[in-house]
């Protein structure tokens, strides 16, 4: 394995340049050894997954696999526990390719690499050493988007399913919430590089996806016209080679104290005028929440179970 990443880090767009053996960086994530001289990384729960889309977890479960620490970091992250690196076990390549065995095992439907992006050179070799040792199941990349083109490319032909965000359209609220104002440049371009490998969705013969890209937005509260942007972009770029996934889950955290706009949930009225717009401008590949879909219930515990 190259090791530069380790000691000068470019991995994400933030391009900071850390050393990971010292735990710096804007993803605040160390990368340790063990006493083999192993590289190590984080890993928070490794455990059959029932919330994620239909075709995704199936009755099964998708045997997703939360990697602690991000490289995007947003001010109301549902899962803040581990994206700010406060949770995780060190755990070696070898170790991680174990698990995704163990999931295989448990009748998984697909795994499901949970904002690996920050820790993706070891996350790469434990997929290869997983497929020597018989995992088929299909690979399934769970991103916020926030990726270098480079990093998507270097998972061709390990990764069968993307699962990205495109969180916003507009580089001020991309500033405002996640520090990144070239979000939308970074994602669209993450995003077309995974629609170029995966092609038009393909499913079995459960309706369980194989291949394909399904690309979620999260509506936030008071935003709806800049969702309305990232739906139409997605549509008039992609139309049916991409689901879309229009989530209404969104649940204010503790960090948003001191944004009033974030403070509240989205409205039944505020999500429907969003996704009204997705079905006139045509949209019918797609995902949409219904209900109270908002809450700490789609937070699993970040106990290292399976790790």
């Amino acid at each position: 394995m190259n090791e530069e990443w380790i000691y000068s880090c470019r991995l994400c767009p933030r391009d900071c340049g850390a050393d990971r053996s010292r735990g710096q960086g804007a993803c605040r994530t160390k990368i340790e050894q063990d006493g083999t001289g192993s590289w190590t990384i984080p890993v928070a729960r490794a455990a059959l997954h029932y919330w994620e889309e239909p075709c995704i977890s199936g009755k099964e479960g998708s045997g997703a696999v939360f990697f602690s620490g991000c490289s995007l970091g947003c001010l109301f992250c549902q899962n803040r526990e581990i994206s700010a690196g406060e949770s995780g076990k060190w755990i070696s390549a070898s170790r991680l390719s174990e698990i995704f065995l163990e999931l295989q095992e448990k009748k998984a439907n697909n795994i499901n690499l949970v904002t690996a992006g920050h820790v993706l050179p070891l996350v790469r070799e434990a997929l290869f050493l997983a497929k020597e040792r018989g995992l088929t199941i299909p690979i399934l990349y769970n991103t916020s988007s926030y990726e270098r083109v480079e990093a998507v490319k270097s998972l061709s032909g390990l990764a069968d399913i993307y699962l990205p965000d495109l969180k916003y359209h507009s580089g001020l609220l991309a500033k405002r919430y996640s520090f990144a104002e070239d979000y939308f440049q970074a994602a669209s371009a993450a995003i077309r590089e995974m629609v170029s490998q995966t092609g038009p969705p393909v499913y079995d013969e459960r309706g369980m996806m194989l291949k394909g890209t399904i690309v979620r937005h999260l509506v936030l509260a008071g935003s709806t016209m800049d969702s309305k942007r990232v739906i139409r972009y997605l549509y008039e770029t992609y139309g049916d080679d991409i689901c879309i996934c229009i989530m209404n889950q969104y649940t204010p955290m503790a960090a948003v104290k001191d944004h009033p706009q974030l403070s509240r949930r989205v409205p039944e009225w505020e999500y429907r005028r969003v996704v009204d717009y997705a079905i006139s401008l045509g949209v019918k590949n797609g995902f949409t929440q219904e209900g109270e879909a908002a809450g700490e219930s789609f937070i699993p515990p970040f106990d290292h179970t399976g790790v």
